[in-house]
């Protein structure tokens, strides 16, 4: 391999995954290609190989810390961006079944090339609004889990994500260690689109802090459930 994996390994050490030779072969070519596809087009602002590992591919697989990824569970990433968490969750855990979400089309197809290029199967990536996509019947309630790591607030961000969850599953909010004001006042918007706040699980890696905040669909979304394209952002429940 090019690149050094002790690190990497050392820390997920921690939450108890192994990972094979051929999936740090993978994460080496998707670091190669991000890195490679960066230079023609905005994907991420890091680029040092020991920090992607750090924040992108260990933050991304943290998730595992708070939720039993095990299971043969279907999950959509909201706003992947350049893929995270949802292609380090796929590499790491083959048995998930992932769709991700991103609306600009440039970045879907990078991350077809990503998914031919590893041949990852169980995954496909789609180009849309969440508005739109969450109300699609093919999407909406279609998933055991939604995860993103966007950065919105959790009113808006629970809205474009909590109608895509069935019924006993969740959505969990990738946020900075410090969250607890914007989760009280997510409450009421939370509780409108069916959702009950699980917990907020505090981690902390490196130099680097996580929560995890973890809502689980309790009631169906109402059809009223996203707003048209813009307002979930301009008007926050």
């Amino acid at each position: 391999m090019k690149y050094d994996f002790t690190h990497f390994k050392e820390e997920l050490a921690k939450i108890e995954i192994s990972l094979s030779d051929e999936q740090l072969e993978a994460f080496e070519k998707y670091y190669d290609m991000l890195i490679e596809k960066n230079k023609v087009m905005n994907l991420t602002a890091i680029t040092e190989f020991d920090e992607v590992v750090e924040k992108h591919f260990l933050d991304s697989l943290f998730l595992s810390h708070s939720i039993d990824l095990s299971a043969e569970i279907s999950i959509i990433d909201v706003g992947t961006g350049a893929g995270f968490p949802g292609i380090p969750l796929k590499i790491a855990f083959p048995n998930l079944n992932i769709t991700l979400l991103d609306s600009l089309n440039k970045r879907v197809g990078f991350l077809n090339e990503v998914i031919e290029a590893l041949d990852l199967k169980g995954i496909k990536a789609v180009h849309g609004r969440a508005e739109d996509f969450a109300r699609d019947k093919e999407y909406r309630a279609a998933y055991d889990m939604c995860v993103s790591r966007a950065v919105a607030n959790l009113s808006t961000l629970s809205e474009y994500c909590l109608p895509f969850v069935k019924m006993g599953g969740c959505f969990v909010s990738y946020k900075s260690g410090e969250c607890e004001a914007e989760v009280a006042d997510a409450k009421s918007a939370i509780y409108l689109l069916g959702g009950k706040l699980k917990k907020i699980d505090q981690f902390s890696y490196s130099d680097n802090s996580r929560s995890f905040v973890i809502i689980d669909k309790v009631m169906n979304t109402s059809n009223k459930y996203p707003r048209k394209a813009g307002l979930p952002s301009k008007k926050p429940l």
